[in-house]
């Protein structure tokens, strides 16, 4: 398969689970099996909850925004990636995290609002850096291990600044990286775990292993360890797309973010075109035509690498502690809080 087939598999893979599971966003376990109870009958793009069918949460916009800033910069410039985020937080987005908007419109400089929100609230382990990682993930596959993870974790700490949000967006970064070199990702995950910085290794190796379910799961699945996990036990279950992004939405919780991360790693064989296509009311428009456009520059682009400049903030040791987190929208019940 070649390289920009894979691309277009998993960016808009992740698109299309993050449209499916969006009306069912914090809803019960089972939701979408008993609204679509025949597979492949047709009719799950139904919208809901807000959305209109096939439209694209800030999971996807989010992960559009890497992309223009990666294509257009010509690699990692980490200032302006966080500022095209604050010009999205500050358009009245449909949906956006807690954390992340509180991080985006804090007025501190792009290489601190982080790192103090964290300080401040000890909660910064949502998904919320997971759920944007796509474009970023296929843009440095082919720059190498180190690479892919290190970018992953400098863009997580953007938003993010647990460190169990850098470890997990580092996983998924590698894990999509072995697939462009037909690696199974789940018979690389021993491998990659040992990557995993040692503070936060056990809760990874918990939900990553091979007979865990999420129902063990201690946290909510918007916390980044639940949901990687939830991912992952749905690709190891499942044989096929589809049944995987079921499987995904089912869990209920956090259902668009779940997908996405799922519809990732599972993603359509043939690219696109078995998924969602530009001609298609299958998915948001606007979001649609800038993924398309992102994939066919990235096809004429060599992946890049991590620039080492002062444009890379430290990593620094007031990040490392580790402390749980949910994410949610702005409708949800602020009586669930969430750092998303």
């Amino acid at each position: 398969m070649k390289w920009i087939q894979r691309a277009a598999g998993a960016v808009v893979g992740s698109a299309v689970g993050d449209a499916l599971g969006a009306p069912f966003e914090f809803g019960p376990q089972g939701a979408f099996s008993a609204r679509f109870p025949a597979p492949g009958a047709g009719g799950e793009m139904c919208g809901g909850g807000g959305w209109d069918p096939g439209e694209a949460t800030d999971d996807t916009q989010m992960a559009v925004l890497v992309a223009e800033s990666l294509l257009e910069r010509g690699g990692l410039d980490l200032p302006d990636i966080f500022a095209r985020f604050q010009r999205w937080a500050t358009s009245e987005p449909k949906d956006i995290g807690l954390q992340t908007e509180d991080v985006l419109t804090n007025g501190m400089p792009w290489d601190l609002a982080a790192a103090i929100h964290f300080q401040v609230n000890q909660r910064a382990a949502g998904n919320g850096s997971l759920m944007r990682a796509s474009t970023s993930a296929v843009h440095f596959a082919a720059a190498g291990q180190e690479a892919t993870m290190e970018a992953a974790r400098r863009i997580a700490a953007l938003t993010h600044g647990d460190r169990a949000a850098w470890e997990g967006t580092a996983i998924f970064h590698e894990l999509i990286r072995v697939t462009f070199e037909d690696i199974d990702p789940l018979a690389a995950l021993p491998d990659v775990l040992a990557l995993v910085h040692p503070d936060h290794r056990g809760r990874y190796a918990t939900v990553l292993a091979p007979d865990w379910h999420p129902e063990q799961a201690t946290e909510f699945n918007g916390a980044v360890w639940p949901c990687l996990g939830s991912a992952v036990w749905a690709l190891r279950t499942t044989t096929s797309f589809e049944d995987a992004i079921r499987a995904a939405i089912d869990l209920g919780g956090d259902t668009d973010t779940v997908a996405a991360v799922t519809g990732w790693m599972q993603s359509p064989p043939a690219g696109p075109s078995r998924s969602v296509s530009p001609s298609q009311d299958s998915t948001d428009g606007c979001c649609t035509r800038q993924i398309y456009s992102t994939l066919h520059t990235a096809s004429e682009a060599e992946p890049g690498a991590v620039p080492h400049s002062p444009r890379a903030p430290a990593l620094s040791r007031s990040h490392l502690t580790s402390g749980s987190a949910r994410r949610t929208t702005r409708s949800a019940s602020t009586s669930n809080p969430s750092t998303g």
